[in-house]
This record gives structure tokens, sequence and C-alpha cells, in this order.
């Protein structure tokens, strides 16, 4: 009842519920998260919690079906529905791989049971190895704020209990726990700073090097929490949002501290589905992005990508895709649905036309034309024998129409018998010029789709 107290505590001082919610539980049979789901059973009825164990099997030892079973049998003594989930851990570092695999399962029982909240058993222990351990990595000042109390739907009701409290608390109350063995194995950094360098630490500095690790871990979280919150402001302030893409001005960037720059980067990616560890590699990604000169190369963060183009930053999922080839009849319409517009071609008598001055239409000589139209994306080496100008690459054309790179495959380009007659939007041919012979007009306008 003391812990709970204290849990319950912390669970107030970091919001981590409001009441009513169901919570699943991720408990592996260690000490620790025994010690969270009996906390939590404790506190239900006050918070009028719905609790759920799952269990996360890895399949890493032949003898992992056994924590499983005791999992089992604790819910069944607890009163809380236990689910076992196996999982398959992908390649790379076994303790990462494994936390993803972890998580996923813990999402997708969280969407399957309507749960708000997913409960994790890390203690104040697990926050000081965190600390110690990027902070050897060079971390920075987010990652010396370690492990969020909250995160997402993501709770650790135990952030600022000691192991030590919950083994504790488990014998008092006569729960069991099981020992995981790879705590022991000295193969995973984590182990080795747990069981040699933090008690090393501790005889040098004849203090709880825990507690003041913990410490270190609770002041960066409030610069953090303060930096987030002014990179949401100035997100706000200066996105322009698409459904698979956030827009930003670059010159409005470059106007903020780089800090705040780098996390409205951070955040705009985060909007987007964005999970990626921000290590130094990412931090120096995004201190390139707003460098100058601008980088021509895309930086991806996670599943998102990154791109400069002129005073333009785009973040987006993936790369717009380039127009496909179509034809268009004239007269007719032509739908570009992958850019929102559309094409009409109309045939009109020469006699009172007035020829167009809005970018977005262009008039022909319908006797100079063919009627039917290639409508394609730029290709590599495209020229345009532009009205008035010369011949011109389509490129040079894009970029001083200040068109941004990423868009530069959808603007569409119409072709008549393998001669390019218009950049759409953009630039003229000098083809078939409306004269004091032209009988017809053929007038092509890009407009919005209705």
């Amino acid at each position: 009842m003391e812990l709970a107290a204290a849990v319950d505590r912390v669970v107030r001082r970091h919001a981590m519920l409001v009441g009513g919610e169901r919570v699943v539980v991720g408990v592996s049979g260690g000490a620790d998260s025994v010690a969270l789901l009996a906390v939590l059973c404790v506190l239900a009825p006050a918070w009028r919690l719905q609790l759920h164990v799952l269990h996360v099997d890895h399949g890493l030892r032949p003898d992992s079906s056994n924590d499983a079973a005791f999992v089992r049998r604790l819910g069944a003594r607890l009163g809380v529905p236990v689910d076992v989930a196996t999982v398959l851990v992908g390649p790379g570092s076994v303790e990462a791989a494994a936390r993803v695999a972890r998580h996923a399962a813990l999402a997708a029982a969280a969407e399957r049971l309507g749960a708000q909240r997913i409960a994790l058993g890390h203690t104040a222990d697990d926050q000081a190895e965190t600390v110690l351990m990027r902070l050897l990595d060079g971390a920075g000042v987010r990652g010396l704020a370690g492990i969020p109390p909250v995160r997402g739907r993501l709770i650790r009701p135990l952030i600022e209990t000691r192991h030590d409290e919950a083994r504790g608390a488990l014998r008092a109350a006569g729960l069991p726990w099981v020992e995981d063995p790879t705590n022991l194995d000295r193969a995973f950094l984590r182990n080795r700073v747990r069981h040699d360098v933090l008690p090393e630490l501790a005889s040098v500095c004849g203090a709880d090097v825990v507690v003041r690790l913990a410490r270190v871990a609770r002041a960066a979280r409030t610069h953090v929490d303060a930096l987030d919150a002014m990179a949401e402001r100035e997100l706000e302030r200066l996105a322009v949002v698409a459904p698979d893409a956030i827009t930003l001005s670059r010159a409005g960037l470059a106007a903020l501290p780089p800090a705040v720059a780098a996390e409205v980067l951070r955040a705009a990616a985060g909007r987007l589905g964005s999970r990626a560890p921000l290590r130094a590699w990412g931090h120096r990604g995004l201190r390139r992005v707003l460098a100058v000169p601008a980088p021509r190369r895309p930086f991806r963060l996670g599943h998102v990508v990154l791109e400069v183009s002129g005073d333009r930053i785009r973040v987006g999922v993936g790369t717009p895709a380039a127009l496909p080839s179509r034809t268009l009849d004239a007269p007719g319409r032509l739908e570009l649905p992958e850019i929102g517009r559309a094409l009409d071609a109309r045939v009109v008598a020469a006699a009172g036309y007035v020829p167009p001055r809005d970018p977005t239409r262009v008039a022909f000589d319908a006797d100079g034309v063919p009627a039917r139209l290639l409508v394609r994306a730029r290709r590599r080496g495209d020229r345009l024998h532009a009205f008035g100008a010369g011949e011109r690459r389509l490129k040079s054309l894009l970029i001083d129409a200040k068109i941004p790179r990423w868009e530069r495959p959808r603007v569409p380009v119409v072709e008549a018998d393998g001669e390019i007659v218009w950049l759409a939007g953009v630039r003229r041919a000098a083809s078939a010029p409306l004269t004091a012979a032209t009988r017809r007009v053929l007038e092509l306008r890009l407009v919005g789709l209705t």
C-alpha cells in the first residue's frame, strides 16, 4: 500500500490518467512488471480502471513459454485477463529489435481492446541506466531527458520507483516473480552499466548515483518539454499542411534559434508518423537542411523525407509521384488526379478571340497542332523553344518559376507530334502562334478538379 500511494502521486504529477481508462499492462513476469500490475490492481477501484495484461513472448530463450504460463497464473490470481503475443524479433541489435516488436504488439493489443493507455514497468534504475548510456553516447539535452514518464498513450507509473522498492513490495505482498537470465548477460551494454558501471560510480562518488542521474533526467525533461512547446507553436505558425506533407519556409526557420528550428522539423516529421530516434546523425541531418548552401539530396528521418528547394522545405511521406503519360483529345478534358488539376481543351473561332494573359491558359492556331496531344512528366534533357526567348531547358524554366524540386515531375508537359508546346502554367512554346491568318483557336486551360 505504501508503494501504491507513492505511485498514485506520480500518476497525478504527470497526469498519466484521468480516470475510467482501459489500460493494457505490459507484464514480462519480472519483478518490475509484476509490481506494476500489483500496484495498478490496488489503484484500479479509485481510478475506475479496466486492466488487461499483455505478455510478449519474444521467443529468444527455449523456455520462454514458461514466463507466459507464469503471467497467466498471476493474472488469474489477481483477477486480470491475460493475453500472450508471440513476436518475431527482427535483425540487428537484439535489444532494439525486441523493443520494436514488443511495442508493436502492445500497440496492436491496445487497438484491439480499445485501450486508452499502455502501462510499462520502467523504474528509476532503468532511467539512470538510460541517462548514463546516452551520456556516454554523446547525447544532447533530449537524450539526457531519458525515458519520458508519458509519451502518447504510453505511461510509466514506476518511473520514480527504485527496483529494490518494487521487489520489497512484492515480498511484503507474497507475490512471486521470475528472473530473466539474460539480465545477467554482460554481452548487453545495459547489463554492464547496471551491474558494473553504476556500482563502481557509486563507490567512487560515495552517493546514490541512480538518484542523481534521475535528477538529471527530470531537469533535462523540463527543458525538452519547453523546447517541444515552442517548436509546436512555430510549426503552427509556419506550416502549410497537406495530407502527406508539411511545407515550411526556410527563411522562417532560419530566423529561429537553431535548436528550435531543428525541433520544428522534428515535430513536423512526428506529425507525419516518424518515430525514428533522433541520434547524432539525425541532429546533423536537421542542421544540414538549414545550412547554406542547402543540400541537394533528401534527408530521411524514419519513413519521412525532408527535402529543400529554394526557400521551401518539404517534410513528407515519400516523394510525390510523377505524372503518368496520358493523351488529351481536343476538344476534350483530361483529369490529372495526382495534382488535383485538369486540362481543358476547346476549339473556338478566331474572330473576336482575345489571347489570354493568364499563365494557366494558352492559345494555339488549331490548324498548326494535332487534335491529339500527349501530356506527360518532364524528362531529363527536355527543351522547349520558348515564345520570344529561344530554346530553354525545362529544368531552367521551372527553376526560374520557383517550382520546388519535388513538384517539377508533376508539372504537366504538353507535347504535339514529339514537340513540347506548353509547360503548363509556366511557359508556352513558339509553336503555332496566333496570326491574322488563324481561323480556329485551340485553347488549353489548367483548371482545378470539380
